[in-house]
């Protein structure tokens, strides 16, 4: 039997060019439904994310606030331990201050005891000094040393007490030759001051020989 022949239908180039034409709307929108498709496909991993980073600023909050308290410590245990040697060298600068003056008194109060005898002739001498004549004259030049003398002293403070018959009698700066009834003084009242007494600073340098009344 013979074959039969399948029958084609003629093409017009209009035909052709409107085929291809939709050809390529249907590639184009395939393609265009393509990124969409794998976008909503990765949508849901890249929601994953967000929830990390909100925890990250969270630790790194944390880890800042630990190291700020651990700084805060160390700043005021440093702190501390500034005060304290502050004021132990203020004690220790204190203690060295005093012990310098200590040993300056003490240095001026040696030298100062040899010349209070000299001192004491001297007003030995201008206790009967006479008041006229070549006598007088002479007696102003021993007073003249005298006042010079004490001001020396009186730099180096040395000072010579304020001691006057009457006044309580006092151990701190007195010391007692006699003790003896007396109608005008009373009991441990001074008497008479037979030798003064003297201070360098607030320390007793020489105590004053009074008579002392019962």
């Amino acid at each position: 039997m013979a074959k039969k022949k399948k029958s084609t239908t003629p093409t017009t180039p209009q035909e052709e060019t409107l085929t291809a034409a939709e050809a390529g709307e249907t590639k184009t929108a395939a393609e265009a439904a393509s990124p969409a498709a794998a976008k909503e496909t990765q949508a849901p991993a890249a929601a994953a994310p967000p929830e990390e980073s909100a925890a990250e600023p969270a630790d790194e909050t944390a880890a800042l606030q630990a190291e700020l308290e651990t700084t805060r410590a160390q700043m005021q245990e440093y702190l501390d331990g500034w005060q304290r040697e502050r004021a132990a060298f203020a004690n220790y600068r204190r203690r060295v201050e005093e012990q310098q003056e200590q040993a300056r008194r003490d240095l001026v109060a040696g030298i100062a005891k040899r010349y209070l005898e000299v001192l004491d002739d001297l007003e030995l001498a201008l206790k009967n000094k006479p008041a006229e004549g070549e006598g007088a004259a002479w007696a102003e030049g021993v007073e003249l040393i005298y006042r010079k003398m004490l001001a020396v002293l009186e730099a180096e403070g040395v000072q010579p007490m304020d001691t006057h018959p009457g006044d309580p009698f006092d151990p701190r700066f007195h010391e007692a030759i006699t003790h003896e009834p007396h109608d005008e003084h009373g009991s441990e009242e001074i008497i008479e001051v037979v030798r003064r007494g003297y201070m360098i600073g607030d320390q007793v340098l020489r105590p004053a020989l009074v008579r002392v009344a019962q």
